[in-house]
């Protein structure tokens, strides 16, 4: 699989964070967030525990869950925002799904490329 350079943006990361606590996440700043991200793309464990939680569990679309142990993400303050740098395989739709359950919709994709 063809490997993409993800380039985020959190406005506020100490105000972002999940819809549900249950996956929300909740550290102190930016290695913290990276670290989170990064575990939540090599590891399946934050979407094994979503998908726990579905009414459905069964009907979740597998390929969500996804994972890629060679996720590498980095992420620092600059201007009062921050801006995170994630290399990886999967494809946006399980990067978003990783990002909403950790963050909501406190991100902005600012660019793509290939890696």
């Amino acid at each position: 699989m063809a490997r993409n350079h993800y380039y985020l943006s959190i406005a506020d990361l100490a105000h972002a964070s999940g819809d549900d606590p249950r996956f929300a996440f909740d550290g102190a700043g930016p290695d913290d967030f990276a670290a989170a991200l990064q575990q939540a793309l090599r590891q399946d464990d934050l979407f094994q525990r979503w998908r726990a939680a579905q009414p459905d569990p069964d009907a979740v679309d597998s390929s969500l869950g996804a994972t890629d142990a060679a996720a590498q993400v980095i992420a620092r303050v600059v201007d009062l925002h921050t801006e995170v740098d994630l290399l990886t395989e999967l494809p946006m739709s399980v990067v978003r799904h990783r990002l909403y359950l950790l963050i909501g919709s406190a991100w902005q994709l600012r660019d793509l490329r290939a890696a």
